[in-house]
């Protein structure tokens, strides 16, 4: 946080909505401070804030949970966050050994492993199956349609995106669903034993469940006469080899190098204390954030004058609508670690400085009436993250 104002010195250690050019003034009514404390550019926004922007933050802390004996789940979606219409979240975890049920959704389902490990399963249209462990920093992609289990092989917790915002966890195609919500005599006849084989089976929708941990992988392997699937569900990001600049890291994950993933797209974004992910913007869709650790804050522009600025912390949902331009800024003591994804099958966005840097400098000059100093300090390279020696980038 910024170095307390004259105001915020008088009144002790708790913030006030007053600038240090005197605007605003003492909140003496019912507050909660904690929540004023972590959103700081809320509680007095920056002068260059104005317009009225909706609402781009929610936490998964303010969602409600569902407990189950094998783990739980919390989600973000359009119920919560009304602007985020392209994207849905799921934040979940599981014992070991726990087990979110066999299912499938209409929705595409991408993941990012945050700690733990786990194993993965699904198959095909054509019946080729896929078995595989994932571990932190992995990815996995299941296209719309194709079944699929996941089971802790420790403590595990993971981010599970959905490409459509109105889509509920809660709401997906479930085996256990189904066969509760099928006759006995169908079931029989579509498997070819009694109607007594199916007396035990789960009255409802299971959902999550405590199993046993799983043997090693090579004794659950299970042979198709077809093969195993053609392309990976699975991908190794913190693997791959990231893009540095100074003041951080970018690692791309899409369709060109995780080819099975066709409707997200996603960077994996370290930004180093004093570090800020530059003036940019997407030309393809809209943004899904999801911040892993640390503290930042982040202003979008919409054109006629209208920006504003929200503070984000581990565990928070960000979104930015289609082409707006914004920045993300480090403003804590450690590293900002964030996903930002899109609906897409590539990932793409445009920087300001490059741009720039690639139009006619006189008309860039006589545009913002900039001299050399600016100019020439136009990179023509894209840095994804910025860091420059002398500058900071913390609250003003």
């Amino acid at each position: 946080m910024d170095t307390p104002n004259r105001n915020q010195r008088i009144y002790g250690n708790v913030p006030q909505p007053i600038r240090p050019d005197g605007a605003g003034g003492i909140d003496s009514g019912p507050r909660d401070v904690m929540r004023d404390m972590e959103n700081p550019n809320m509680l007095v926004p920056p002068v260059t804030d104005s317009g009225l922007l909706p609402n781009l933050k929610f936490s998964f802390s303010d969602t409600s949970m569902k407990l189950n004996f094998g783990g739980w789940s919390r989600e973000v979606t359009v119920r919560e966050l009304p602007i985020a219409t392209t994207m849905a979240g799921v934040n979940m975890s599981l014992t070991p050994g726990g087990v979110r049920e066999l299912h499938w959704h209409q929705q595409a389902e991408w993941s990012y492993m945050i700690l733990g490990s786990a194993r993965i399963t699904s198959i095909d249209q054509e019946g080729r199956n896929f078995i595989a462990d994932v571990g932190p920093g992995d990815l996995w992609y299941f296209p719309p349609g194709l079944p699929h289990s996941i089971q802790g092989l420790e403590h595990c917790e993971f981010l599970l995106v959905f490409d459509d915002g109105n889509f509920s966890d809660l709401n997906t195609i479930s085996i256990s669903d189904w066969f509760s919500r099928t006759p006995k005599d169908v079931l029989s006849a579509n498997f070819g034993v009694p109607m007594s084989a199916f007396n035990n089976i789960p009255k409802e929708q299971v959902y999550i469940y405590q199993d046993k941990v799983p043997g090693p992988i090579e004794s659950q392997k299970v042979e198709s006469p077809y093969g195993t699937i053609p392309l990976s569900f699975k991908h190794r990001l913190l693997a791959q080899p990231p893009i540095k600049t100074p003041g951080g890291s970018v690692r791309i994950v899409d369709s060109t190098n995780f080819p099975i993933s066709k409707n997200i797209a996603a960077a994996l974004v370290e930004i180093e204390p004093g570090g800020m992910r530059e003036l940019h913007w997407h030309p393809n869709n809209d943004e899904w954030q999801y911040y892993l650790t640390g503290q930042g804050r982040m202003t979008v522009f919409a054109g006629d004058g209208n920006a504003r600025t929200f503070d984000y912390r581990a565990g928070d949902v960000g979104y930015v609508p289609f082409a707006l331009g914004h920045y993300i800024q480090n403003t804590g003591t450690q590293s900002l670690w964030f996903l930002e994804m899109f609906k897409s099958d590539r990932f793409e966005d445009v920087s300001l400085n490059q741009w720039m840097a690639l139009t006619p400098s006189d008309l860039v000059s006589t545009n913002l009436n900039v001299g050399p100093e600016v100019l020439n300090a136009l990179r023509k390279e894209k840095w994804p993250v910025v860091k420059y020696p002398g500058f900071s980038y913390y609250p003003k």
